[in-house]
């Protein structure tokens, strides 16, 4: 599924979060706009989320991935960063320790 994006107007723009699934891939473009994603969590457990570390190693080995936790009933902004992006891909894989309706997110640029 993939996350919707928002972007900021003069006049305001309406937020539509979408919900997540286990991984998602976000464009890396978004990235070169200052785009951020927001993580909504209304569930009743702290949800885990990844942003895979692309960086590769002179021996081909990815970088190692570090999980941010989102509280119960938090939302949390992560900022997005050319470093996350894949340049095999050109996209960011984002991982999420739980889904459901109660765990959504939304791009910001």
């Amino acid at each position: 599924m993939a996350i919707n994006v928002l972007t900021a107007t003069v006049t305001g723009a309406l937020s539509a979060p979408s919900q997540v699934v286990s991984s998602e891939t976000i464009n890396g473009n978004l990235v070169a706009l200052g785009g951020k994603l927001m993580v909504n969590n209304a569930s009743g457990s702290p949800v885990n989320v990844t942003i895979a570390d692309p960086g590769r190693t002179g021996l081909g080995n990815t970088g190692t991935n570090a999980a941010q936790a989102v509280a119960t009933a938090t939302s949390k902004l992560f900022k997005l960063t050319d470093a996350m992006v894949d340049s095999a891909t050109g996209n960011i894989t984002v991982g999420f320790s739980a889904t459901g309706a109660t765990i959504t997110a939304q791009i910001i640029v």
